[in-house]
């Protein structure tokens, strides 16, 4: 559940003719004016501011919405009782009030409008309403088990206007740029080429850092108002989180590079054959004339070799002997 609260307005005719006239409109509740006309409506609200003619803004205007995975359990009868009990919370009691329902968007949403002169004459405060609404929707959509969005990652962008869209800018601004710095004063001064100013706020005498806001144009917000995740105390840990990541991060590769050269060095100093070369003919020679001791230890046996005349003579003469024995 989100709340969305404007500027109080000066005209109850164009804030009710939006609400009333815009297609497939449906009125859920009133109180305290009629409704079966427009002009009707618009006229008893401004009989009613007159009980108070020095307050200009006398038009209030909220629109409730909520995540479509709730539409399921959101009737009319439902989104008029949560609608109501918000109020109460806000402290907007005992005046004149106008709740419509539009069906021009996905989500489940309500147009609430209420005079801030209330039914004695007297001014209901705007003071602090963004930070209460922010508070009231939260314990609300606990409390009647609706839907919690993760973060600021599922609001859709195209639809915001005004302040908000504002917010959401520097929002995303700020954490797209954060994860690439390595110090506050550094996203300091990236900040500031993108149009946003960031002012620390220190404890009074002393030069501690007790908070931050950052500003865009005329308008300027707390770092915890748009974004818990945006104070000074979330957003420096982050940041200095991310530099010991970064740090960490180049010193495995280095670690890793340093194993890989040595395992490289290492395999290069052993020589390994994968196959013994096939002797041949030519490579035998080659070693023989080159190294005598291996041919002749290479030397075929005696009686490969070829006979000398003398062992000639002597083998005739032991084959005469054994031809006239076996005669």
């Amino acid at each position: 559940m989100i709340g969305k609260i404007p500027k109080p307005g000066k005209s109850f005719g164009g804030c009710i003719q939006y609400s009333v006239l815009k297609k497939d409109a449906t009125i859920l509740d009133a109180d305290g004016i009629r409704i079966d006309k427009v002009a009707h409506t618009i006229d008893d609200f401004n009989r009613q501011r007159k009980m108070n003619p020095g307050l200009g803004q006398a038009v209030g205007h909220i629109s409730l919405s909520w995540s479509p995975n709730d539409k399921d359990k959101l009737s009319d009868e439902i989104m008029v009782s949560i609608a109501k009990e918000y109020l109460q919370k806000m402290k907007i009691r005992d005046t004149q009030v106008l709740m419509v329902r539009h069906k021009d968007r996905d989500h489940p949403h309500i147009h609430i409008v209420y005079n801030r002169v209330n039914n004695e004459g007297k001014t209901i405060p705007d003071s602090l309403q963004r930070q209460k609404n922010i508070k009231i929707c939260k314990e609300l959509t606990l409390e009647h088990g609706l839907y919690i969005g993760e973060g600021k990652q599922m609001v859709n962008r195209q639809q915001l206007k005004g302040i908000d869209k504002l917010k959401y800018q520097i929002h995303d601004t700020i954490k797209a740029i954060s994860q690439k710095v390595n110090s506050m004063d550094e996203l300091k001064q990236e900040l500031a080429k993108h149009g946003i100013g960031m002012l620390y706020k220190y404890k009074s005498c002393t030069k501690e850092v007790q908070g931050i806001s950052f500003s865009k144009g005329e308008y300027k917000f707390k770092g915890s108002e748009i974004d818990r995740s945006l104070s000074y105390r979330n957003l420096s840990k982050a940041i200095d989180q991310q530099v010991q990541q970064r740090q960490q991060s180049k010193q495995q590769s280095k670690s890793l590079a340093d194993e890989l050269r040595h395992a490289v060095g290492k395999e290069s100093q052993q020589t390994t054959y994968l196959k013994k070369a096939p002797e041949t003919n030519y490579l035998k020679k080659a070693i023989e004339k080159s190294n005598p001791l291996e041919k002749l230890l290479t030397a075929k046996p005696a009686e490969d070799m070829p006979d000398i005349p003398e062992q000639k003579k002597k083998k005739k003469h032991e084959q005469g002997q054994n031809q006239e024995i076996y005669l």
